[in-house]
């Protein structure tokens, strides 16, 4: 048998990753960031790839006014799958490609 050796905030960081992933509005917007520019028009400010894609956007496409969008945004934000960046009055998501790349191994330590 293997045992992991799991440290409190390792556990709760999973926790959060788990909450993250168990809605499905939520895998929705990980989708569309996964590629934004399949799934979004070109923005005015900021890079679509490299900025992310602006909150209103994903507002607009979910169907969902800006605080709901927030609270989701929040809580992807808050298990490290999506950055935010600030510029001008607009906030813009990217997904968290490194984030994904050990989601395999902690899902593979359980």
């Amino acid at each position: 048998m293997h045992f992991v050796d799991w440290q409190t905030d390792d556990i709760m960081g999973e926790a959060d990753l788990f909450r993250a992933l168990g809605n499905e509005r939520r895998l929705q917007i990980l989708r569309w960031l996964r590629d934004p520019v399949a799934h979004f028009p070109p923005q005015r400010d900021g890079d679509l790839v490299e900025d992310g894609v602006c909150g209103q956007f994903i507002a607009d496409k979910l169907g969902v006014n800006a605080s709901t969008l927030s609270e989701h945004m929040r809580v992807l934000q808050a298990s490290g799958l999506v950055t935010a960046k600030r510029i001008r009055q607009w906030t813009f998501y990217r997904r968290d490609n490194d984030k994904f790349a050990a989601i395999a191994s902690i899902v593979g330590a359980i």
